[in-house]
């Protein structure tokens, strides 16, 4: 579904992301994981179209969208739940939904968008209890399940995630983690996951890769990589070992 080759990305001076490649197959969790500025989210910005690749080649189901406009790429099926969540404060829950389908709207649509927003509130009931709240007021992790939300009411055929444990309490992150391995066992949705949190992403993806200073350096089953020692070291908090 997803292909990335050899793509790089620059910020003025600064060579953000280095011949970096990685594919996602239709109905896979892939997660990318690695430390603060590795490049993670310069990576999804990359295929969003919100940062343009300075050289390399990224397809979407076999079209290149590497210089194509961000709103072109959410109608051909990607769709993100950026860092931060970056919900509209001011505007209530469910306009920021809605501000999700922005690209679907029209008379013949609006029962549709109308049964996807009765989804995400079925999939969130906390965001139908506040839907007239100001998303602003929301706590941290109702702003995640909005942000998703949001991100869903787009109808993607890929769901772009970047850090949706930041910030959240550990029971929170277990239950948003817990709507991300349902997205796909219930609606094959097709998830590229960016997470510090190695253990939770990794637990829910299919495989998943390492990126450091702008490079991917690792990449296997998910298994496999919880299970590298030098993972473990960098991004699990213990030897193995040690831990044995």
């Amino acid at each position: 579904m997803l292909a990335l080759k050899n793509v790089d990305v620059f910020y003025g001076n600064i060579h953000a992301l280095k011949r970096a490649s990685l594919h996602v197959d239709a109905g896979e969790i892939v997660a990318l994981i690695g430390a603060n500025g590795a490049g993670k989210t310069t990576l999804l910005s990359a295929i969003s179209g919100l940062a343009r690749p300075g050289a390399g080649s990224i397809a979407f189901e076999g079209v290149e969208i590497s210089r194509v406009s961000p709103d072109r790429i959410v109608r051909l099926g990607v769709s993100q739940a950026p860092e931060r969540r970056l919900v509209f404060g001011p505007m209530a829950v469910e306009d920021n939904l809605l501000l999700g389908a922005y690209h679907r709207y029209g008379s013949a649509k609006k029962r549709e968008i109308a049964a996807d927003m009765d989804v995400m509130f079925d999939m969130f009931p906390v965001l139908r209890e506040r839907r007239r709240q100001p998303a602003g007021t929301l706590s941290g992790g109702e702003q995640q399940m909005l942000a998703i939300g949001r991100a869903l009411m787009a109808r993607p055929k890929l769901l772009l995630l970047d850090e949706p444990g930041m910030g959240l309490a550990p029971a929170i992150c277990k239950e948003i983690f817990r709507h991300i391995g349902a997205l796909r066992k219930e609606n094959g949705l097709t998830v590229l996951l960016v997470e510090q949190n190695a253990r939770s992403a990794l637990a829910v993806a299919d495989r998943g890769y390492v990126l450091e200073t702008g490079r991917i350096m690792l990449q296997g089953p998910s298994e496999e990589l919880l299970a590298n020692r030098d993972v473990q070291r960098a991004y699990l908090g213990r030897d193995k070992d040690q831990a044995a």
